[in-house]
């Protein structure tokens, strides 16, 4: 576990936009977007309005990125990304690729077994033949 401080997430929700509840189609991409209307109460930070996002909600430096297991990520879509975490795989752990095949999975999975590099998701797709 490379990191020790405990993660604290300033803001774990994200922010709603500004008259998402009123119109139809904001509803839908509820996607954050900043108001500019002169008289926007919003915009000009009345107390009792929606909260707009500011650099004081960023998270620690030490801790940003970091995943509950401590490392951050590396996606990884073949064995030769995996050697390439092998000068940081203290700080980084490999996560597969959303489009890489069971077969590739299994050889990436023992590439990093013999690298010691931690993969987050060495179980995805992988079927286990029962005798």
């Amino acid at each position: 576990m490379p990191v020790n401080i405990k993660i604290v997430k300033k803001r774990t929700h994200g922010f709603k936009r500004h008259q998402a509840d009123r119109y139809k189609g904001l509803a839908k991409k509820d996607s954050w977007r900043k108001p500019k209307g002169i008289d926007s109460r919003v915009r000009r930070r009345f107390k009792g309005q929606l909260p707009m996002p500011k650099i004081g909600y960023g998270s620690n430096a030490k801790t940003r990125h970091v995943l509950p297991n401590g490392y951050k990520e590396f996606v990884v879509h073949n064995e030769q990304d995996v050697q390439t975490l092998l000068m940081a795989n203290n700080n980084f752990s490999a996560t597969i690729a959303h489009g890489v095949s069971a077969r590739k999975r299994v050889a990436i999975v023992e590439k990093a077994k013999v690298l010691g590099v931690k993969v987050n998701n060495s179980n995805a797709r992988v079927r286990v033949e029962e005798a």
